[in-house]
């Protein structure tokens, strides 16, 4: 198995609620001295990449803008390219528009050309939910950044985005285009980061359908971790190539100790 670049998801795998993982700053420390390229490939959409630059830098991560590759910026360049000019009705958490520069954002779903939705947060509420329904019945076109079902913070598991999606795909008879993980598109751009083909690349999540299964499909060694959104009983829905611990066990697997 020839491993020479790693795409990294974030939560769950570096750190949970930004508080790194044991061993996570240390192996991202072996990684940089054995000049292993690396690329953060992250379905959260909270932070702009200078955003998530800075908050894990402050975590104690020495982590460049350039090397992280989010499903906004994924998602913007879609809209961009399949639907110029069009409006844009987006619902997510945090605020990450600034890597959304130059579409047509609206406040309002029936004034939208397309819909995006990212990640799920206190504004998605029946009213947001409702009005993103009628505006898909009417033929607006469906776009996620991601599917997530769910995810781990420190206060517990989180319901994510994708358990609406997959209610909105079945009510209004549609099929969501989706612009993160697992899309083989978006693990591509990500390769190109790291100037690797993927058979020579591997992707390190937690979370085995979007992270190890998307990765796997796309071409990558998929490595699975028993942190973050890792359950007893993930193995019954893939099949990564590797599983270990933690971030901390990787250097060891590409014998380049920590």
């Amino acid at each position: 198995m020839q491993i020479e670049g790693l795409l990294l998801d974030i939560d769950g795998v570096l750190a949970i609620s930004w508080e790194p993982l044991p061993g996570s700053i240390e192996a991202l420390a072996a990684f940089r001295r054995a000049q292993i390229p690396i690329c953060l490939i992250t379905n959260t959409t909270t932070h702009t990449r200078a955003g998530l630059a800075q908050i894990l830098g402050d975590a104690g991560f020495a982590i460049e803008p350039s090397e992280i590759v989010t499903a906004v910026t994924a998602t913007a360049d879609y809209v961009r390219v399949a639907h110029p000019g069009a409006s844009v009705f987006f619902v997510s958490d945090g605020d990450a528009t600034d890597d959304m520069r130059g579409l047509t954002l609206v406040d309002r779903a029936a004034d939208a050309d397309v819909v995006v939705l990212g990640g799920a947060s206190e504004d998605f509420s029946y009213r947001a939910v409702n009005d993103v329904f009628r505006r898909l019945m009417d033929g607006a076109p469906l776009i996620a950044m991601h599917r997530n079902l769910y995810w781990k913070t420190a206060a517990g598991w989180e319901l994510d985005a994708g358990a609406y999606i997959a209610g909105l795909e079945a009510a209004a008879r549609t099929e969501a285009v989706v612009c993160g993980k697992p899309s083989a598109a978006y693990f591509g751009a990500a390769l190109d980061v790291l100037g690797l083909p993927a058979d020579r690349a591997a992707m390190v999540g937690d979370d085995i359908v979007n992270d190890v299964e998307g990765a796997r499909a796309a071409g990558l060694t998929g490595i699975l971790v028993r942190t973050g959104k890792y359950r007893e009983g993930d193995l019954s829905r893939g099949t990564p190539d590797l599983v270990v611990d933690s971030l901390a066990d990787v250097p060891a697997l590409l014998d380049i100790g920590r």
